[in-house]
């Protein structure tokens, strides 16, 4: 008879991490044991310092808090609800209970054995014991250093991939094979090679291939007179043919071409001449797939004579962002090659718009990429944040000189946006005249931000304080960074409001913490990732930059990575946003692939629990640092 109770078990728990990576066997092995547990609000489940219990707990319906006592005084560090489980962490570590949890609401709970779970768990070897601790984990800080190669693995962990990666993926092949019998005339085969605009022939008997005719062969033996066009096929066709399965990578394939100096190898069943041909690779194919590789993308960067050109290639750049996310390359690394990609674009784009200008700049100038692309972060196409700087000269020649780059910016934004770096809606771009000024009008831009500040001049400082240069004279950069640091050190008034600035998004998790969502507009019940998530942290990095000085660090996470560096005391703070940021943004990155934008606003209903938990811990990381920030800088009295 069916223990149907137990299958319902089973069934809701394989809707959750990590049970979804059990066996149906394990999980009704596991729901048998499982007792049921009915709770009224306020109760307690377990007390701080409390000796472990023989279970560890799902929420079935209702939620829990999780809260502990310091100095007398009792904080809520977390709040569950249906499908997390709590309690398992201290069963592992065999200590006593460091929190106690309570009841938020009425309650069912499942009761779950640790005796009968723990065996299963440790011999699944998709499910490691700290990851489990992870998901269940009740530490203030799971991106400590403990922790930070288990919660985010796929995010952190490094794989010692060789420098061209796409040499480790499977082959591409063509599975419309063009095929001929070998009873067939060389004129046949010579005709349909041409009406079907195609460079090789494929011969078979019996659908297995016995041999290749290429449009060389035809030149060497049949155009020469070798042979007459009349001649049966077999007698100018390469026999046999090299043949391999369908999971030969390209590095394979590479070496066989090279070592037996052909350019096609055929794909069959089980990759010998002796089952039935399925596709064909050529050395051309390769050549294609290898257009994905970085260091061939930046040589047709540099060589690029048409924007059409550099659109192409920045779809390139796409194709192999993709490839990395998918490969769980670490986003420090994905990061760096993509910008340096972007970059080479951008300059490239330039040069070419100078050499339309047909007049060389009247001084010397620089290119500023401002916002994401300023701070080394811009995976996904976002719209275009720049800025041109330009040599002093005397007043009388300054609006000839900005004409000029005026010019040549127009032109620039121009094809950046053809390429695929859309116009900034707010115009702040190097062709607004706001936007392209001397180095002494910068710095006049920038004191007046920094001294008489309001909420569009914390705005605007937000935007280009963080600027990298991506053409012409890095010194004027410099220099301009030096005044930035220069006017902002122990400026406690200006600081301060950029401290409330950067804590004006509120935590992204609301009541029973669920995800505080839009509330109107085009993007109705979306999670604004950008604003809730990845904001707070940028905002806090450059806030905490410019107060402790920290000089040519514009990138968020390599910013919190050099305070943990500097400010040992806050270490795991620090390091915590770090990864944080990271995962963050790797998930933007992620759901901006799969539907094809920017990424910025999430649907709900499309993530998966475990995604859910895992940016619940990036939000709680948010809340940690954003309380930090209001003690920092005293910010309490000022909200």
């Amino acid at each position: 008879m069916k223990n149907t109770i137990a299958e319902r078990i089973a069934d809701f728990l394989k809707r959750f991490p990590p049970f979804d990576l059990l066996k149906k066997v394990q999980l009704l092995e596991i729901a048998k044991q499982v007792s049921i547990k009915y709770l009224d609000k306020g109760q307690v489940i377990y007390n701080q310092n409390d000796a472990l219990h023989e279970h560890f707990y799902m929420i079935h319906k209702g939620a829990v808090s999780l809260s502990k006592t310091i100095d007398n005084t009792s904080e809520v560090i977390d709040k569950f609800d249906e499908g997390d489980i709590f309690g398992l962490r201290p069963l592992f570590a065999q200590e006593n209970y460091a929190i106690t949890s309570i009841t938020e609401e009425e309650c069912i709970l499942y009761s779950i054995p640790i005796a009968v779970f723990k065996p299963i768990a440790e011999k699944n070897k998709n499910i490691g014991k700290y990851l489990l601790e992870s998901f269940a984990s009740n530490t203030e800080n799971p991106f400590s250093k403990e922790h930070q190669l288990r919660f985010f693995s796929d995010t952190e962990v490094v794989i010692n991939q060789p420098d061209n990666l796409y040499e480790l993926q499977p082959v591409r092949y063509i599975k419309k094979v063009v095929t001929a019998k070998p009873k067939s005339k060389i004129k046949t085969i010579a005709k349909l090679m041409s009406s079907k605009n195609i460079s090789s022939i494929i011969i078979i008997e019996d659908d297995y291939p016995i041999g290749i005719v290429t449009d060389k062969d035809l030149r060497n033996k049949v155009a020469t007179g070798i042979h007459t066009i009349g001649e049966s096929v077999t007698n100018i066709m390469n026999s046999p043919v090299l043949c391999y399965p369908k999971n030969l990578t390209i590095a394979q394939a590479q070496i066989t071409m090279m070592k037996h100096k052909i350019g096609h190898l055929c794909i069959t069943e089980d990759g010998t001449p002796n089952s039935k041909l399925v596709g064909l690779v050529s050395d051309h194919d390769i050549t294609l797939m290898k257009g994905s590789n970085p260091s061939v993308l930046m040589k047709a960067i540099k060589r690029s004579n048409t924007t059409k050109d550099l659109k192409r290639i920045r779809e390139k750049i796409t194709v192999l962002l993709k490839g990395y996310i998918m490969q769980n390359i670490p986003l420090t690394h994905t990061s760096k090659i993509i910008f340096e990609l972007n970059d080479a674009t951008i300059k490239r784009v330039i040069e070419r718009c100078i050499e339309k200008m047909k007049e060389e700049p009247p001084v010397s100038f620089a290119w500023m990429s401002l916002g994401s692309q300023g701070r080394k972060e811009q995976l996904l196409q976002t719209d275009q944040d720049n800025a041109i700087v330009f040599e002093n000269v005397p007043e009388e020649e300054l609006e000839q000189v900005r004409a000029y780059f005026l010019k040549l910016a127009k032109k620039v934004n121009k094809r950046l946006n053809t390429i695929g770096f859309e116009f900034c809606n707010a115009d702040m771009m190097a062709k607004n005249p706001k936007w392209c000024l001397s180095l002494n009008e910068w710095k006049a831009q920038f004191s007046s931000w920094t001294t008489n500040t309001g909420n569009d001049e914390i705005l605007l400082a937000s935007i280009l304080f963080d600027f990298d240069i991506s053409y012409g004279n890095a010194a004027l950069t410099n220099e301009l960074s030096e005044h930035v640091l220069s006017i902002t050190k122990d400026n406690s008034l200006f600081l301060s409001k950029l401290g409330i600035s950067a804590l004006r998004s509120a935590s992204p998790l609301g009541f029973f913490r669920q995800f505080l969502v839009e509330s109107d507009g085009k993007h109705k019940d979306f999670f604004d990732l950008k604003k809730r998530a990845l904001m707070p942290l940028i905002d806090a990095g450059r806030l905490l930059a410019l107060t402790y000085q920290i000089k040519n660090i514009n990138n968020t996470a390599e910013r919190f990575e050099k305070l943990a560096e500097l400010f040992p005391v806050n270490k795991e703070l620090y390091l915590a946003c770090s990864y944080a940021f990271k995962a963050l943004l790797k998930f933007r990155t992620k759901h901006g692939l799969i539907n094809n934008d920017n990424g910025r606003f999430i649907e709900l209903e499309i993530m998966t629990k475990e995604e859910k938990m895992k940016l619940k811990r990036c939000f709680k990381t948010i809340a940690s640092l954003q309380e930090f920030i209001k003690v920092r800088f005293n910010l309490n009295t000022l909200m």
